[in-house]
């Protein structure tokens, strides 16, 4: 089978991408490769991907609609799984225009490219950043999102409704997945996982935020990548004539802030020195993922603690910090 993978060159976009090459599946990946974290790291994951005969890598940005366009005609995809975007809630704030251009403009090409090709089945990146400030926990797909703390957010909300428009007019299957803080080997760097274990290895302060009163359902990526291989071999059933499904997938087991720097003191084998903050702008107390239709739809079921995905993100970080450097 063929697919389209966009983001290939990013954390979840590469680790997804491989797990299909391995399956013996024809991957085209696809990535504008931006400069919102270093390049060097982006090109590093692709050339893990690259020892896969079954892989082709195109350098697209998924505004340029007639590219996108063309590139859809010309290659016939089986499934698109669209993972990319522009990340970053706070970040969102500094550069609006940024999440215009990836996550609307981009969404859209790519919803056509869906419809016009005859695609059997688009699954996308939503984020649990929908959810904002909401109290109830834990986080439910039938739980009202209509309140975003972030423009980000916003954009992820739009994706949703957009995917369900395209759904509902043109019968494409569409499945959202909202994702609950992934972290593990090859992650970001603009992220709390290699912030605070970059910070602490150099014996630097790390910034802790809301005085550290805040709860994550840290997601490792194996899960993750599993939980998107299951899912898109299933089609969403037509609810009243509309192939749309939305699912959170996350580890339904949040973390205090400060339970999760101590995990990484202990993978370190090295004290933390704290900064306390008050609360950023667009961010939110708490995630916590209510998994049970993910499950039951697939039988996910994440399988990695904290304790073992951080000593396993430390390990990896350590050595490829280490490369780099000689």
């Amino acid at each position: 089978m063929k697919y389209l993978v966009t983001g290939a060159a990013g954390f979840i976009g590469m680790h997804t991408a491989e797990a299909l090459l391995r399956q013996g599946h024809k991957v085209v990946g696809i990535d504008n490769l931006n400069h919102y974290y270093d390049p060097r790291l982006k090109l590093a994951r692709l050339q893990r991907l690259a020892a896969y005969s079954n892989f082709s890598f195109v350098r697209l940005d998924l505004a340029d609609r007639q590219s996108v366009a063309t590139l859809f005609a010309n290659e016939q995809f089986s499934r698109v799984i669209h993972l990319a975007a522009q990340a970053g809630v706070r970040y969102s704030i500094e550069n609006p225009m940024a999440y215009v251009d990836s996550n609307l403009v981009g969404m859209m090409t790519i919803l056509e490219g869906c419809r016009h090709n005859k695609v059997a089945h688009l699954v996308y990146a939503s984020s649990s950043s929908v959810y904002g400030n909401q109290l109830k926990v834990p986080f439910s797909e039938t739980d009202p999102v209509d309140t975003p703390v972030s423009l980000y957010a916003a954009t992820k909300k739009s994706n949703e409704l957009m995917a369900h428009t395209y759904s509902h007019l043109y019968q494409l299957p569409t499945t959202g997945l909202r994702f609950f803080t992934v972290y593990g080997p090859w992650g970001r760097p603009d992220m709390a996982p290699w912030l605070f274990t970059e910070a602490i290895s150099q014996n630097k302060a790390i910034n802790v935020f809301n005085n550290g009163n805040l709860m994550r359902d840290f997601t490792f990526i194996s899960d993750i990548v599993e939980g998107i291989l299951r899912v898109q071999d299933v089609l969403p059933d037509a609810v009243q004539g509309v192939p749309y499904k939305l699912y959170n997938i996350g580890n339904n087991q949040p973390v205090k802030l400060e339970s999760f720097i101590s995990t990484i003191e202990q993978a370190l084998g090295k004290v933390a020195q704290k900064h306390y903050l008050p609360m950023q702008d667009g961010d939110v107390y708490q995630t916590y993922a209510d998994v049970s239709r993910l499950h039951d739809i697939t039988g996910f079921a994440p399988q990695t603690s904290l304790a073992d995905g951080m000593r396993q993100f430390t390990t990896w970080y350590q050595g490829y910090v280490g490369a780099k450097v000689a």
